[in-house]
């Protein structure tokens, strides 16, 4: 799925600032990358660009007071709600990503 070395770098080092809350397991698939946690997503990487990864994460709530997400999506009838991060480059993962990717790992069922 990973083709450019730009948004592999990416990757690695998103999945490296994951890693640093605790343990993953990566699943690839044909179009997306899953990032789990025990029984529960963390995060999916769904495009990998010339020189960006997407990541979505899927929560139960919305979290409006952002300034990572470049979009919330509510999917009707369902109870999860996605948000959309671009990272561009290693500096997008600063402490607010971070405290999302905390929230994400930690979920509960």
């Amino acid at each position: 799925m990973i083709k450019s070395a730009a948004a592999k770098l990416l990757f690695e080092h998103f999945i490296t600032e994951v890693q640093k809350i605790g343990a993953v397991e990566i699943y690839p698939h044909k179009t997306m990358i899953s990032i789990y946690h025990g029984k529960h997503g963390v995060a999916y990487v769904t495009q990998a660009g010339k020189d960006y990864i997407h990541v979505v994460f899927a929560f139960k709530q919305r979290y409006d007071d952002n300034l990572c997400f470049i979009r919330i999506q509510e999917v009707p009838g369902r109870h999860t709600i996605y948000h959309h991060l671009r990272i561009l480059n290693k500096e997008d993962i600063n402490d607010e990503v971070r405290k999302f990717i905390r929230i994400a790992y930690n979920r509960t069922l």
